[in-house]
């Protein structure tokens, strides 16, 4: 069995376009993530919405919620984006209510984010690990279920408080 972590397409001659829907069918058949192409991008996305969201936060915080989620028993993929030195994990649906503005606030002074719903997740392509641009630090195992968003902001608010308000 491959893995994510490939570095090169299986076809040396695979022209781009090509090792992208490899790699989305992958994605799609064995870790049963709805991906799609975008051609114009090129890149392989996830929609964010009623089946999926994403938190992304810098990556000192990242390890730290990635240890806390580990010691809950906890595993949810994770990207790094190693140029802006920032972890998106993803996560399932948001569940029942939503994230309350003091939780929203607080994530925003730990200069974390939760993708708005109808905003794509760009999830790592071929070329993107074999330039390091965009890498797997915790590849989705196959076909489990994500844990619910409130697993991950929970996991992220316990880490700390957020920067000093300013007066207003």
């Amino acid at each position: 069995m491959s893995t994510l972590l490939e570095t090169r397409s299986p076809h040396p001659s695979e022209p781009p376009a090509a090792a992208l829907a490899t790699r989305c069918d992958r994605y799609r058949r064995e870790h049963d993530l709805r991906a799609e192409v975008d051609d114009r991008a090129r890149h392989i996305v996830l929609p964010i919405g009623a089946e999926y969201r994403a938190v992304t936060m810098p990556a000192p915080l990242g390890e730290q919620v990635r240890e806390r989620l580990a010691s809950s028993g906890i595993a949810t993929p994770v990207v790094e984006h190693r140029r802006s030195q920032r972890w998106t994990f993803l996560t399932g649906s948001a569940g029942a209510g939503s994230l309350g503005t003091a939780e929203s606030a607080h994530l925003f002074r730990m200069f974390a984010t939760v993708a708005s719903t109808g905003s794509d997740v760009v999830l790592p392509s071929p070329e993107d690990e074999r330039t390091g641009y965009r890498t797997w630090v915790e590849p989705p195992a196959e076909r489990v279920a994500l844990p619910p968003l409130k697993a991950v902001v929970d996991a992220t608010l316990a880490l700390g408080t957020p920067g000093p308000r300013r007066a207003r």
